[in-house]
């Protein structure tokens, strides 16, 4: 069974990227073009195979972060993923081809930050209505603007 720090050893053996974290959580950051490989090595070499969850964060002047915890239950360690988009940027690789648990979770990050998954399988709104104009969870989303109430 692979334990925390093979897995630190491995990220930085494969990925070229150093892991941050403490205890049982490794904190993986990269860029845009390595998120898809990130992910397969998480699951395939780390033994990621749970799927947790998915969110972005709004740094507002830096741009969107998308976030991703993967867990290998049976060794006892999770990896945090994070990709920065930048300044403007809003797309983002899928994860779907490697976990079917980011389908909804991507949907809900394009619907709240507006962020568009390449390569997911059916990229649309899932919380709010197909005729919603922005995206509440920007922070360029003005908190005044006037909808119809839901019924």
């Amino acid at each position: 069974m692979l334990t925390h720090a093979q897995a630190r050893a491995l990220v930085q053996e494969r990925l070229g990227v150093a892991a941050g974290g403490e205890g049982s959580l490794l904190v993986l950051e990269t860029t845009t073009d390595r998120w898809l490989e990130a992910g397969r090595f998480a699951r395939e070499t780390l033994g990621c195979v749970y799927f947790s969850f998915l969110s972005a964060v709004d740094w507002k002047e830096q741009g969107l972060e998308v976030v991703a915890r993967v867990e290998n239950l049976d060794a006892g360690f999770a990896v945090f993923m994070k990709v920065k988009l930048g300044a403007g940027e809003t797309r983002c690789p899928s994860l779907c081809p490697v976990w079917r648990g980011a389908d909804w979770m991507e949907r809900e990050c394009y619907d709240m930050f507006g962020i568009r998954f390449e390569g997911h399988p059916d990229l649309r709104r899932i919380l709010l209505p197909h005729d919603w104009e922005g995206h509440p969870l920007l922070k360029s989303y003005a908190v005044d603007t006037p909808h119809p109430p839901y019924r």
